[in-house]
């Protein structure tokens, strides 16, 4: 009874967690179309470090396990915002090649250097997020359209390159892409949906193949933690229809804002963990 008990006052504060993490990751995927990742990295990342895993094993498997979160995910959310007509289906099969090859790219190298150095790239570019959507909310856009096919490769490959690295579906980076190039920011984020699926698929099936660290917690299959996955992803996947109903009907003005910090305080601390390592 007594290990039980142990076990149980052990597991249930980081289950507890994860669920919450699932909560607010479908919500936010549907709402503000910066995909479920941005926030489930951070969050697990946090929990597996309090479990006593490294922090450079930690922000590993949390991006590991992010991606095959994403997967069921974003297949939710692309189903809400298709049938909306907020994907831009000729745009995907332009992009879709070159985001693949991006993802390629990425996955190899995730799983090849320092996590680390991950986990700097991840605080560098949640801050760059967080800045984007306090200072760039209403802000002229950048261009008046999109680029010639050569500039939209580019633009395909780089989401899809460091999406995959950090564990992050494809609105965090491309819905602000796509709004800097005026293109109408409904569109952005049902289309992003689809970035996600491109991104995770992928990206997923790479990590539960890579080798998994001798120091990663119970229930790791390569660098996704199986636990973590099946808390997460029924709630995700139940949220992001939600979020993207809400998304048409109220001002997230204040709540941008709000996550905005949250991606300041948590990418901040990852970049103070890779400068003090």
């Amino acid at each position: 009874m007594n290990d039980f008990s142990d076990l149980v006052s052990q597991w249930l504060p980081v289950i507890l967690a994860m669920m919450a993490t699932g909560c607010i990751a479908g919500v936010l995927a549907g709402l503000l179309g910066v995909g479920g990742g941005i926030v489930i990295v951070p969050v697990f990342y946090f929990v597996l470090e309090m479990l006593g895993v490294p922090s450079a094993t930690a922000i590993l498997v949390a991006t590991g396990t992010s991606l095959l979160v994403i997967v069921p995910t974003s297949i939710s959310s692309i189903k809400a915002h298709n049938g909306r007509g907020n994907i831009d289906w000729p745009l995907i099969k332009r992009w879709a090649p070159f985001m693949v090859i991006g993802v390629i790219f990425g996955s190899a190298m995730a799983t090849r250097i320092d996590g680390q150095l991950i986990s700097g790239l991840f605080g560098l570019i949640a801050i760059l997020v967080a800045m984007n959507m306090l200072f760039r909310a209403n802000a002229k856009p950048l261009a008046q359209q999109l680029p010639n096919m050569a500039g939209q490769g580019i633009m395909a490959s780089c989401i899809g390159f460091f999406s995959v690295m950090i564990g992050i579906g494809g609105g965090t980076i491309g819905v602000p892409m796509l709004s800097a190039c005026n293109y109408p920011s409904h569109k952005a984020v049902g289309t992003a949906a689809v970035f996600g699926l491109l991104i995770s698929l992928p990206g997923a099936i790479a990590m539960l193949l890579a080798a998994t660290p001798a120091d990663a917690p119970d229930a790791t299959i390569g660098l996704v933690n199986i636990a973590g996955f099946l808390c997460i992803v029924p709630l995700t996947v139940l949220l992001a229809p939600v979020g993207a109903k809400l998304g048409a009907k109220l001002n997230s003005a204040m709540l941008k804002r709000i996550f905005a910090l949250f991606l300041c305080i948590s990418g901040s601390r990852m970049l103070y963990q890779l400068l003090g390592a």
